[in-house]
């Protein structure tokens, strides 16, 4: 009888104790559901977790740790209880890909992504760390995975001071304890995300115009504290979208990378780099004492780190960097201003052609009267009021007329006739060149057509295409467009054989049977390199009118022509004199057998009329040459 009482109260006494071990975890539960709803902080949610745990569930020791993936272990990030050092030894909590390894629980937990209950530390052979466990008071472990968007990202191990306590009922709660671990661990990364991207840019990594903002006006108040300087570099690629339109946006993309990364470890102040636009970077410089600091640092390392080529894609890309510097308080005392005057600089070193600017007061209202500019082009375009001149070109020997050069002006319904070198540096810097360009092709093929159905022996017409057109993929399609045009009539005709360097649309055609892909591919990575003129697609070389107006006064001038001459020819190549003004030029030229000459000895640009003027004449009986 006494036997059968002492054996209900054992088992009721059992029960009693597995009843409150469960209060126990259902408490930890419902208080680390509290703390996910109120806390924010990951390391904080760690921390509240790992106490609770300890305090209100009973365990010896507890903690949290999170996977680095690059070290291949586990870092303890939030612990409480007894540890005595326990977590001291981290290299002890790595782990490894290979599951014929033999590998402690940690290992298994992450390997499996599943639990792993231990019940006995004391005989259970998968504790590697047994001695360890039992001198503080360790009898039961379980490692629980904390997985996000299904992968493990962390765990929590939770050891008891009784062997044998993990049953099937505990380990529920505790599974989902751990899921709802994961839970806000998956929120707070979202948030965290998005709190990133609201900061940074999310292709290059660093901080993006709003929290460059920020930065910059933390550092304006501490140069006012200190009585000291803040410099703003504004630096953009020149030409970026032809890179992108040339080798792909997903070349660009890798492209603004490494720039960032070279920008960021050339630049004293990583973190004071900012990506404020496609392709501009911006980059604050705090506590300078001398404006010469600013040259010297942009000289040598921020110069120094674009040197070397980008290779994107097994392609070697050759970047220019354009700076423009603003400096507080003199240029500015507030974040606005000196950005705005930062963003003025960029774009007058961008028209100038200098690699960096400092900012001058006149700067806005330039910049202003060329963003003015561009707004005019585009009207200009859309209203037709571009026009093309064309320039003769005579043989230098016996002075006949041998071909026609077209050049664009703007006619202008304020001013008049606007010359190239007003207009054509901001075509080029917004693009609009592009379709400048194709009308201009377009164009000179109906003068030529309309002067051939009139009967005249219309001369060939180099048409000047931009170095920007020869980087797109579709510019020999653009040319064929445009001779499609054409009256079959002007096709049968002999099809003209010269092409200039700088591109004209007979070479096009020309090359245009050696294939599109090759020409392009040639032309890109090879145009304008003497190296190449042999197997480049070139039978002409213009000697650049600089070098004609001081040949005569200049002897290295001279020898420059002389060599150009004789260079070409060995090549098999005709040489063009431009801006050809004295008898004495085309004396000279004559003499070195300079192939072609023009300039305002022969004839200023004319408009097409006057060009039809000129084939009457050149084709009348009484004409005389």
């Amino acid at each position: 009888m006494v036997q059968v009482i002492f054996h209900d109260i054992s088992t009721r006494r059992a029960h009693e104790q597995k009843i409150a071990r469960l209060s126990r975890i259902q408490g930890v539960l419902s208080g680390i559901n509290s703390a996910i709803v109120r806390i924010r902080d990951r390391k904080e949610l760690f921390e509240e977790a790992c106490l609770i745990a300890v305090d209100h569930g009973g365990f010896r020791m507890a903690w949290i740790g999170l996977i680095d993936k690059t070290a291949r272990k586990v870092e303890p990030i939030a612990w409480s209880g007894f540890d005595d050092g326990f977590l001291s030894d981290i290299a002890l909590l790595s782990f490894a890909d290979d599951p014929d390894e033999e590998q402690g629980l940690v290992a298994q937990t992450v390997r499996t992504q599943s639990p792993q209950v231990v019940n006995d530390i004391e005989t259970d052979p998968a504790v590697r760390r047994r001695k360890e466990c039992l001198d503080r008071g360790y009898r039961s472990v379980v490692i629980l995975p904390l997985a996000t968007h299904g992968e493990v990202v962390g765990l929590i191990s939770l050891y008891a001071a009784e062997p044998g306590i993990f049953d099937d009922e505990e380990m529920k709660l505790l599974t989902d304890l751990a899921a709802d671990i994961s839970f806000s661990l998956e929120y707070m990364g979202k948030n965290e995300e998005l709190n990133f991207l609201a900061y940074h840019d999310a292709l290059t990594g660093p901080p993006n115009r709003t929290l460059y903002l920020e930065r910059l006006g933390d550092a304006l108040e501490t140069a006012r504290d200190t009585d000291t300087k803040v410099a703003v570099m504004f630096g953009d690629i020149r030409r970026f979208r032809y890179i992108n339109d040339t080798f792909g946006r997903r070349a660009g993309d890798a492209l603004l990378c490494e720039l960032s990364e070279r920008f960021r470890r050339a630049w004293p102040y990583p973190e004071l780099i900012a990506r404020v636009s496609a392709d501009c970077f911006a980059a604050i410089l705090p506590g300078v004492n001398e404006v010469a600091d600013i040259a010297e640092l942009i000289n040598q390392s921020v110069a120094a780190s674009l040197s070397s080529p980008f290779l994107i894609d097994g392609k070697e890309i050759q970047i220019v960097l354009t700076g423009g510097v603003t400096v507080f308080p003199d240029d500015g005392e507030d974040t606005e201003t000196l950005s705005r005057n930062a963003e003025a600089a960029v774009k007058m070193a961008n028209l100038s052609g200098d690699r960096y600017l400092f900012y001058q007061h006149d700067m806005t209202a330039r910049t202003a009267a060329t963003l003015l500019l561009e707004n005019r082009m585009r009207k200009a375009l859309e209203n037709e009021q571009f026009v093309l001149h064309y320039q003769p070109k005579i043989d230098s020997a016996t002075r006949k007329l041998s071909r026609l050069e077209a050049l664009i002006r703007w006619n202008d319904p304020d001013s008049g006739l606007v010359p190239p070198s007003k207009f054509i540096p901001v075509l080029e810097e917004t693009g609009l060149i592009l379709q400048v360009g194709t009308w201009a092709i377009r164009k000179a093929l109906e003068d030529m057509r309309a002067w051939k159905a009139d009967g005249f022996k219309a001369p060939r017409i180099a048409v000047n295409v931009s170095a920007l057109r020869l980087q797109q993929k579709n510019f020999v399609d653009v040319v064929k467009k445009a001779w499609r045009a054409v009256p079959a009539r002007l096709g049968n005709h002999r099809k003209p054989d010269h092409a200039e360097h700088r591109g004209q649309h007979q070479q096009a055609r020309r090359t245009a049977r050696h294939g599109h892909h090759d020409f392009n591919r040639r032309l890109r990575h090879r145009l304008f390199s003497l190296g190449y003129l042999a197997r480049l697609p070139v039978n002409a070389l213009k000697i650049d009118r600089s070098f004609i107006s001081t040949m005569s006064s200049s002897p290295d001038s001279a020898t420059i022509v002389s060599t150009i001459i004789s260079l070409a020819h060995s090549l098999s190549m005709k040489v063009i004199a431009e801006g050809v003004e004295t008898d004495e030029q085309w004396k000279f030229l004559k003499l070195l057998k300079c192939d072609e000459i023009q300039g305002f000895l022969i004839s200023q640009p004319l408009p097409a009329d006057r060009v039809t003027e000129m084939l009457e004449r050149a084709q009348s009986p009484h004409n005389e040459q």
